[in-house]
């Protein structure tokens, strides 16, 4: 797998790159971080997604965790954002998701939370891995009354239901909503939390069984949601992702809505009610060349990130700003959240549409939308390390920015997460930007693959 921990956490094919031998390792490796300067046991929380390896990964993590003294607490099915946040309620020292989030089923991976609810550090992140490529922790395994313990929590899920329905401001009766779960960690929590506000909803995609998990669903795959909405005359839809940390929107004409539009829309009504912190929104440097325009035009200032949530979330904590996000639809709402939340996300956008009076596709034509091509070409893992210093790649890049001059953009970048390398390009003119992405693409995949 190369590094182990990418933009979020470690994830691969499951039982074939993420082995259960790898998932002990990570379990004792956290652990010994975890046990440094403690007298007592300390206590992880484990949860995972849909995932038919979910189990299987579980079982190893707890058995490296209990194997060197650390108690497990285990919440089962339940979003990643609920993990975050019930680890720090319950008085946790870590929490652990289980999760490829937006991945196919094959995949799992896991992700690393502190006690207060934040993800690990680059620096602890890198200390785990260095303990486990130089053939594992050191912490001797306890027996007899020193081992760990497992025990089964029933009320996380509750719990949880409970935290989001009161960050709501207003209530949400009247309105027919569609829900698009991804038959992943939502389909146990969503429902509830939107029908307990008063909404009406419609489900969809909400029978997991192990191997349907964002399978042609979700917010990877919104059609059948946006073709839904619209038939069905309703008000609006959500749509998650695997492990329910992202959001996308449905308007009432079926057209999809963003997470750069979510911001734009969430942020102005912040902006009009004085709780926007140090009038910032805080996004990466993927977002659409419209919502750079949007916040200037708006008065709102536009602090840019590298891609990857935790660059979002690190920017926002050291400046003091209270949202940001990604155009994937990870949307963090700091004022109450410690993490990107998708069904808190929805909530907060649904409240928006309330207090607006207006519908979602009135909001969502606040912010003009670049034409922008995306375009993933796979690549091989030595691929991945090279492509910062290959100068055929960089000579493409160069060469299609100054054609673009002022009318555009490009970036290119090496996923975190998968064995991709992402090219994008916006600007006025479609055909161009799809021309020069190719170009590009042909370059890197003859390069790199």
């Amino acid at each position: 797998m190369g590094r182990l921990f990418g933009t979020d956490g470690v994830r691969g094919i499951a039982n074939k790159e993420l082995t259960n031998e790898l998932a002990m390792q990570i379990g004792k490796a956290a652990a010994e971080i975890l046990i440094k300067n403690r007298n007592t046991k300390p206590t992880v929380m484990i949860g995972k997604d849909t995932r038919a390896s979910g189990d299987m990964l579980e079982a190893a993590l707890t058995a490296g965790f209990c194997s060197v003294g650390v108690n497990v607490l285990s919440v089962g099915v339940i979003p990643t954002p609920a993990v975050a946040y019930l680890a720090e309620k319950y008085g946790c020292d870590a929490g652990v998701m289980i999760s490829a989030s937006h991945n196919p089923w094959e995949y799992n991976g896991i992700k690393i939370f502190q006690g207060n609810g934040y993800k690990l550090p680059d620096e602890t992140e890198d200390e785990i891995e260095r303990m486990i490529l130089e053939n594992g922790s050191k912490e001797p395994e306890k027996t007899v009354g020193d081992v760990g313990t497992r025990t089964f929590c029933k009320t996380a899920v509750e719990d949880y239901i409970e935290h989001i329905v009161s960050c709501a401001k207003v209530r949400f009766d009247g309105l027919s909503i569609a829900i698009d779960t991804a038959n992943g960690s939502a389909s146990v929590c969503a429902k509830e939390i939107f029908t307990r506000l008063g909404a009406k909803c419609h489900m969809l995609s909400d029978t997991p069984d192990g191997f349907n998990i964002n399978d042609n669903c979700g917010s990877t795959h919104p059609q059948e949601l946006m073709e839904f909405v619209k038939a069905n005359r309703l008000d609006l839809g959500i749509a998650f992702d695997g492990d329910a940390d992202r959001m996308l929107a449905v308007d009432e004409n079926g057209e999809l809505v963003d997470g750069d539009r979510i911001m734009a829309i969430c942020a102005s009504r912040m902006k009009r009610e004085g709780t926007l912190k140090n009038n910032t929104l805080v996004v990466t440097v993927m977002s659409n060349m419209g919502l750079f325009r949007f916040c200037s035009e708006n008065g709102i200032n536009c602090s840019k990130t590298a891609v990857g949530d935790r660059y979002v979330l690190e920017r926002m904590l050291k400046k003091g700003y209270n949202i940001g996000g990604e155009q994937s639809g990870h949307i963090i709402f700091l004022d109450d959240a410690n993490t990107g939340d998708g069904e808190l996300s929805g909530v907060k956008l649904i409240e928006t549409v309330v207090k607006s009076e207006k519908t979602l596709g009135e909001l969502a034509k606040m912010m003009t939308v670049y034409p922008q091509v995306l375009i993933n070409v796979e690549v091989t893992a030595e691929g991945k390390q090279k492509y910062n210093n290959d100068e055929y790649i960089i000579s493409a890049v160069q060469e299609a920015e100054m054609e673009l001059e002022n009318d555009g953009r490009v970036l290119v970048r090496v996923s975190g997460t998968e064995p991709l390398v992402r090219i994008m390009l916006e600007g006025r003119d479609t055909e161009k930007i799809t021309r020069l992405g190719n170009e590009i693409a042909d370059v890197v995949r003859e390069r790199l693959s």
